[in-house]
């Protein structure tokens, strides 16, 4: 198959000072009862992002897409859309959709009549509903369905759906609470680049709603992480999962080897960390601790480097250890390495050639190293 998706342009307004937010959310606070589900957060999101709120269950996600829709009432601060203040404006009001996980289709009403449900209530004149709707069924890649039922359709298609109602009065914003929930795997990922090429050509902003890492590292532009109802960062994609601010974010975006240390010497952007736990010294970049600073050292599996020779160096950023399980993953292999000292280490590896015999397998004695580079400093 063809891939007919339009480039992703490579326009980066938040990176402009002189640009200005088109979504602004002012210390937004909402809680129920004693439970605070979103503590004061701020937030801008620039035009014709596709933003995304990640985070485990409970994070305030989900809470803080619905104030922005206009169905729950923050406790303190504001919402502003294109520079207007939405914070006391009712859903129907703003120029906003939402697009909710369950889909919420009209089982009685066709596909056509699903679409356009929100055209006749606005009372648009009937050539313009069927125009928009052509319009809508053609960018979803519906054509012909239009007299079909939502049961008569499958998953993806009923989720197709959904978008084109929510995208056919052409708001301003577009909210997407956990969209793709529903759908198997192989659909899931078609799908996250199908949403990133309707995005890209209608140019409007949409925010998404997950907790699937993958699913937001995907589609995109940034990513807010939150935890507790606060963001923890926000950031591209490779800003996040590379640099990671903290440790919860290191741990919850992708796979992360996390060693505990201490600083020994800081010298020209190079930190010396003793780690006991893991049996030996870091070598790592960075600065803006002192000598003696507890901290910790973030390391993604595939920055490590597994070998059965010994390395000419084992002063710094090298360990030994027994290799006690191996998860195979087709494209690549992640081993489990307990080291001489007691801690595990995950190392990945692709699999870039087919394999007869493994060159590392269980119980092999290896050697696990990697480059200054490699790790991230993490002082919280």
């Amino acid at each position: 198959m063809n891939d007919t998706r339009t480039p992703r342009a490579r326009i980066e307004p938040w990176n402009d000072p002189a640009a200005s937010a088109y979504v602004r959310v002012e210390g937004i606070a909402k809680s129920f009862g004693a439970q605070v589900a979103v503590a004061n957060v701020d937030l801008a999101i620039h035009k014709g992002e596709f933003f995304s709120l990640l985070g485990p269950s409970g994070c305030g996600k989900t809470t803080l897409l619905r104030m922005l829709a206009g169905f729950e009432t923050p406790d303190a601060g504001r919402i502003l859309i294109d520079g207007a203040d939405m914070t006391g404006v009712p859903p129907h009001r703003r120029p906003v959709n939402m697009m909710f996980q369950s889909y919420a289709l009209f089982p009685h009403m066709t596909v056509e009549q699903n679409i356009a449900f929100g055209l006749r209530q606005d009372g648009a004149p009937k050539a313009e509903i069927a125009d928009r709707v052509a319009e809508m069924l053609a960018l979803v890649k519906l054509d012909g369905f239009g007299r079909r039922k939502p049961h008569q359709l499958s998953g993806g298609q009923r989720q197709r759906v959904a978008l084109a109602r929510a995208l056919v009065k052409k708001p301003k914003l577009l909210l997407l609470d956990e969209p793709l929930g529903a759908l198997d795997r192989r659909l899931r990922e078609h799908t996250q680049f199908e949403l990133v090429n309707i995005q890209e050509r209608l140019g409007i902003t949409f925010i998404i709603v997950t907790h699937d890492q993958e699913e937001a590292m995907t589609m995109s532009s940034r990513m807010a992480v939150m935890e507790h109802g606060a963001i923890r960062q926000v950031g591209t994609p490779a800003e996040v999962y590379e640099r990671p601010a903290s440790r919860f974010v290191a741990e919850f975006l992708g796979d992360a080897n996390i060693i505990e240390g201490r600083v020994t010497s800081s010298a020209n952007g190079r930190l010396q960390i003793a780690a006991e736990a893991a049996g030996c010294t870091i070598a790592v970049d960075g600065d803006g601790l002192a000598a003696g600073a507890p901290c910790a050292v973030a390391f993604r599996p595939e920055k490590l480097t597994l070998a059965k020779d010994q390395p000419a160096d084992t002063s710094s950023n090298a360990v030994a250890g027994t290799v006690f399980d191996i998860a195979y993953l087709g494209d690549m292999s992640v081993y489990h390495v307990r080291t001489d000292a007691g801690a595990t280490l995950r190392v990945a590896a692709a699999n870039s050639q087919r394999m007869i015999e493994r060159p590392i397998t269980w119980d092999d004695r290896v050697w696990v190293t990697w480059a200054p580079g490699a790790g991230v400093v993490l002082d919280r």
